[in-house]
């Protein structure tokens, strides 16, 4: 015998008290969904990410000696996915370079010389940018490891300095986990870029 029990077979009362009831374990369900997609969603980008930073300074320091140095220009962070090949390079340089974020000071308008005008570019490797929370903890492990990411950043460096200036784009030769960044955003303009992820 089957039986269907319909919310009108109970008093309102009781269907106010059971949904209070099932409240907590309906909204834990629904934070590990989302949890869960969260996860499915950082494990599908496979892309390299920048992200694009005015300033009118900007410098790197360990253990308080400064191993890169800018003017006016772009700071840009850079995360590396661990699928990222020569092609995302391309693309995150060709962008970077024509990215229009300086106004031309001999019209006074806005949003319209690339970097060309300032002159300056540093670069600066950052893995927690293909970070993403694993519960209450960050979880890096789709970034491209050490061993494979510092030499692909130096090479990134050097299509840079290729494509553009080579004294005019930095780098950072002495890895640590005791960077300081310091830098004034002018503005403040921060952009974010990804490769395209249509080849991979």
């Amino acid at each position: 015998m089957n039986y269907c029990l319909a919310s009108s077979a109970f008093p309102s009362s009781h269907t106010t008290l059971l949904r209070n009831k099932l409240s907590p374990f309906l909204f834990r369900r629904n934070r590990s969904h989302q949890s869960l997609q969260l996860c499915r969603r950082n494990f599908q980008i496979r892309a390299m990410r920048a992200v694009i930073q005015r300033v009118s300074s900007s410098s790197v320091t360990v253990d308080g000696r400064i191993v890169s140095e800018i003017g006016p220009g772009l700071l840009v962070l850079i995360g590396i996915h661990e699928s990222d090949t020569d092609a995302d390079a391309d693309y995150i340089c060709r962008k970077v370079l024509n990215m229009r974020l300086f106004t031309n000071e001999s019209t006074g308008r806005g949003w319209d010389q690339n970097v060309s005008s300032v002159n300056k570019i540093c670069l600066f490797l950052q893995f927690t940018l293909y970070g993403f929370m694993k519960g209450n903890k960050p979880d890096f492990h789709v970034a491209m490891p050490p061993e494979k990411a510092k030499p692909f950043y130096a090479s990134l460096v050097e299509r840079f300095q290729k494509a553009y200036k080579p004294d005019a784009v930095k780098g950072i030769k002495t890895f640590s986990i005791g960077y300081k960044v310091n830098l004034v955003n002018d503005g403040p303009v921060t952009m974010q870029l990804e490769s395209p992820q249509s080849s991979k």
